[in-house]
């Protein structure tokens, strides 16, 4: 099956309706490319969290501002097509929302500003050389603060789970940062006398072995690692969890599919901080004079409905700190 012709026509339609709304406003009105590449099903073209963002500084789609939207489906090369696209129509920015479109964008144009937001690192993923001053064209707000990010989700594991001795770290093995995130985890599990095993996945057809081998090797919680492409299969991640009676955590709406725990950076926040970077671009300044921003807004979600179903009753601790808890 292929869906390269899908994804063609999906743009087309996308690239036909931003020019009607294009033609029906003044030409002084800016024009926006925003370049969605994530699998992701969260990561829409239409990103409704960067719409309010823009709302709250007086800008509204179709009256004073034009967005053209494009969508690559975690699909590289389309990313750099798109991103060729949006160069084309002579966009004022281009947002680009994870590290392949942002990387395509910067491939496409030296000039153009770039905006982006949901990269984990910028400066190794070689978008920008420093955090402080990115310097060039392009600069946005990162979706983690630092590696030591991933050794709170293992704490906030083990404080829902306490007595687990053995902890997986599942990990996408194509993953541009995988090598950033192990080295805090490891050192947070030794600190705690914890054994950290490291499972890697390439591709949908590994995870029930992965799975399968946690139980057998006797790991008794999980961390899933962020990721877009654990984050697509994230549904698939917390059924199997649920499965081999495994308490797992990861990023954004893993416990609203069924994971024990989410904890990760507040969407609406990022994009908020995104539409404050755009107004300032589109008012005069510089990409490069505008430093990355880290991200300060999380969330602890927790599913009390996973913990009863595999037998685990969450401390309080845990419960007070969190921002949701299903039931």
């Amino acid at each position: 099956m292929t869906m390269a012709p899908l994804i063609l026509t999906c743009g087309l339609g996308l690239f036909v309706g931003s020019l009607t709304a294009t033609a029906q406003l003044p030409e002084q009105v800016p024009r926006i490319g925003f370049l969605a590449t994530g699998g992701n099903p969260y990561l829409s073209c239409r990103d409704p969290d960067f719409l309010r963002g823009l709302q709250t500084l007086g800008y509204t789609e179709g009256q004073n501002i034009s967005i053209a939207w494009r969508c690559a489906e975690g699909r590289t090369q389309v990313a750099h097509q798109l991103a060729g696209e949006l160069v084309q129509l002579r966009v004022d920015v281009i947002v680009s929302h994870g590290l392949a479109g942002s990387l395509a964008a910067k491939a496409a144009t030296p000039t153009i500003p770039i905006l982006f937001g949901g990269v984990g690192d910028p400066v190794a993923g070689g978008l920008v050389p420093s955090l402080a001053r990115p310097g060039g064209n392009a600069t946005g707000v990162t979706n983690l603060p630092d590696d030591a990010f991933f050794a709170t989700h293992l704490a906030l594991l083990l404080e829902a789970a306490p007595g687990v001795t053995r902890v997986a770290l599942l990990l996408y093995a194509q993953a541009p940062f995988r090598a950033h995130k192990i080295p805090p985890v490891e050192t947070a599990a030794r600190a705690v006398g914890v054994h950290l095993q490291l499972v890697d996945v390439e591709t949908p057809q590994d995870f029930e072995a992965a799975f399968a081998a946690m139980t057998h090797q006797g790991v008794g919680a999980l961390l899933v690692s962020i990721s877009p492409f654990l984050a697509t299969h994230r549904a698939q991640m917390a059924d199997l969890a649920a499965k081999h009676r495994l308490p797992a955590i990861s990023g954004q709406e893993f416990a609203e599919v069924g994971g024990l725990m989410s904890y990760g950076v507040v969407q609406a926040d990022l994009w908020r901080r995104v539409a404050s970077y755009l107004d300032r671009i589109l008012k005069g300044t510089k990409p490069g004079d505008l430093p990355v921003e880290l991200p300060t807004t999380f969330e602890l979600v927790i599913n009390l409905k996973t913990a009863q179903a595999l037998g685990l009753t969450v401390p309080l601790s845990p419960l007070f700190q969190a921002d949701e808890v299903i039931q």
